[in-house]
């Protein structure tokens, strides 16, 4: 089934992209850059929410706290382990992302470090204890220029332009 097409307009987009900027911005400011009425911006944020557009959450920064090495590993897996293997992954701390590859037994992942040996340690010890993981390629991700906290979608999403 299709995801159902939610049908967003000006303000909408004018309210994602306040919030974008400042995920705390007061519903008051935003109706005073918008020219909306307060009461229409905390209903829009609300529908917004409830229709599974936008997530208000804290997006943690991780050199902050001292993981200042990534790394995209890919991954086969056995399809007898696949669900096994996915819920592993997904319960690793190191572990920030998890995505089936275009091959069918193709899994990909994002992990970060606190430093290379650590990664080091990851592929060659954790990954590799894992029944039916078999890693088949990995690359040091020496700078991140845009992550997926950072991305809209074009104006035209929104009936604009």
């Amino acid at each position: 089934m299709p995801p159902r097409k939610i049908l967003l307009d000006k303000l909408d987009y004018d309210i994602i992209q306040a919030l974008h900027g400042n995920a705390r911005l007061a519903a008051s400011e935003i109706a005073r850059q918008t020219g909306a009425n307060e009461r229409t911006i905390r209903k829009r944020i609300d529908r917004l929410m409830e229709d599974d557009v936008i997530r208000l959450s804290a997006v943690l920064n991780p050199p902050a706290f001292g993981y200042v090495t990534a790394a995209d590993i890919f991954l086969e897996v056995d399809p007898a382990h696949e669900e096994e293997i996915i819920k592993t992954l997904m319960a690793m701390p190191e572990v920030t992302y998890v995505a089936y590859g275009q091959g069918t037994n193709d899994v990909s992942l994002e992990a970060r470090f606190k430093d290379n040996d650590a990664l080091r340690e990851f592929i060659r010890r954790t990954l590799a204890s894992l029944p039916g993981v078999n890693v088949t390629r990995y690359a040091l991700v020496p700078r991140i220029l845009r992550n997926i906290d950072e991305w809209m979608p074009p104006k035209a999403d929104f009936g604009l332009e």
